[in-house]
């Protein structure tokens, strides 16, 4: 008997958004399904209807029915799913309640009414389980974005739910923490549904999977762009006369080490991808290399203007229109602001509201926010966050077309990605103890 279905999901957001239409689907116990398709074609939606988040935090204009464990979501609130379905959203920023890590992975024990005796050793094993045990009583702010997505991750684990819905589980993980998350998912027993932009990393681990596109599941395989592609990483010479330098750079966050005498280098016309395990201090490397910090000893020395794309770029759009935040930083220029998004492929996107925006389409109007204004040294943080696979090859394009101009860095855990747009890749890998230029 299904543990799950759909039938004739047709739902539109406030606002006349149609992100689902005529939506129909079986989840069997413990089965793993993967949904795969394009930024904004309704991954997301469909999630939200199983968790009955759709329609009743989001409202809306809501048709058909969906059914978990024998619960009309039409009739029950999100809340009497709790326990039975377990979400993990695309933006863990958004996620966290509690400032301190262990208290926040045994909240939602403590929602559900779990004996006292049981929430502290249940919680301290779904953080070792995720590989995050030396976290448990770290502040939540120190985190990286993917120390949090393991975080995020253990909360719905420890729950122990009977679905699991995990929306891009993966786009903050290092390749290792990537495999352990599908690999857990697939393990604690529950149906799982993950959507993912990154298919190299589930479809070995899925039952089946579904290609939903404009807001339909489509029928058969997907479309080639979306097939699994090797990372082969340059590891070329720096080349081009040097727009930033670090050397010996090192900073902590309170007692915290986190960069530790690490020297890197980005010249004007390179890209470099700046990879490594999580937590260990990329992003704090890229805010040294733009002056967002400054280091607590060695060097920073730069050339020109420096933008910075930041990792959860949803949290500083301050704008109504998607042009007017682009033009921000161009004096108002909405003409600019327009060309920015079309380059990007958000034309037509300009009156739209960026937080209508689905995740992909954030993360491309907060690029478009940094592009247009030219920089000399261009530092993107994790820019493939939830942008589906041929949107990433148009960006890979996009930043070799405009390089001859800039020094480039991007900071990712998207190999893939990092293989295809890089002149050279550097590493923050313990082992070899500093970002080498």
């Amino acid at each position: 008997m299904a543990l799950a279905t759909v039938r004739q999901l047709a739902f539109t957001y406030p606002g006349e958004h149609e992100a689902l239409r005529g939506v129909s689907l079986e989840l069997e116990p413990g089965e793993v399904v993967a949904l795969l398709g394009p930024s904004g074609g309704g991954k997301s939606t469909l999630l939200r209807a199983l968790a009955g988040l759709v329609p009743h935090f989001h409202g809306g204009r809501f048709s058909g029915s969906v059914e978990v464990a024998g619960l009309d979501t039409r009739r029950v609130h999100p809340a009497e799913l709790a326990g039975t379905v377990a979400t993990l959203f695309q933006d863990p920023e958004d996620q966290v309640v509690f400032t301190r890590v262990s208290n926040e992975v045994a909240f939602g024990l403590e929602n559900l009414g779990t004996p006292p005796p049981e929430i502290l050793p249940r919680a301290a094993r779904a953080l070792a389980a995720v590989g995050a045990d030396h976290l448990a009583e770290r502040p939540v702010a120190e985190l990286s974005g993917g120390e949090l997505q393991r975080v995020c991750l253990a909360s719905v684990l420890a729950l122990e739910p009977r679905l699991l819905l995990l929306d891009e589980p993966t786009s903050q993980l290092d390749p290792e923490g990537a495999a352990t998350a599908i690999e857990l998912a697939r393990e604690s027993g529950a149906a799982v549904v993950v959507s993912e932009q990154r298919p190299e990393r589930v479809l070995e681990a899925c039952d089946r999977v579904l290609f939903v596109a404009d807001g339909r599941i489509q029928e058969g395989d997907p479309p080639d762009a979306w097939l699994p592609r090797e990372a082969v990483l340059p590891a070329a010479e720096p080349s081009g006369p040097a727009v930033c330098r670090l050397e010996d750079v090192s900073f902590a966050y309170h007692a915290t080490p986190v960069v530790q005498r690490a020297s890197l280098r980005v010249g004007r016309g390179e890209i470099v991808a700046l990879v490594g395990p999580n937590g260990s201090g990329k992003t704090t490397l890229a805010k040294l290399a733009t002056g967002l910090l400054e280091p607590q000893s060695g060097s920073v020395a730069r050339e020109g203007r420096a933008c910075y794309l930041s990792q959860d770029p949803g949290r500083y759009l301050v704008k109504e229109r998607a042009d007017e935040e682009v033009a921000l930083a161009v004096g108002g220029d909405l003409v600019r602001a327009g060309a920015a998004l079309a380059e990007v492929g958000l034309a037509g996107f300009e009156d739209r509201h960026p937080r209508d925006l689905s995740s992909g389409e954030r993360e491309r109007l907060a690029l478009a926010a940094v592009l247009v204004a030219e920089p000399d040294l261009l530092v993107l943080d994790e820019p493939t966050r939830g942008v589906d696979p041929p949107r990433k090859d148009e960006l890979a394009a996009l930043l070799r077309d405009q390089s001859p101009g800039r020094a480039t860095l991007v900071v990712t855990n998207d190999l893939v990605f990092a293989s295809e747009v890089a002149d050279r890749v550097v590493s923050t890998a313990p082992e070899r103890e500093r970002a080498l230029a």
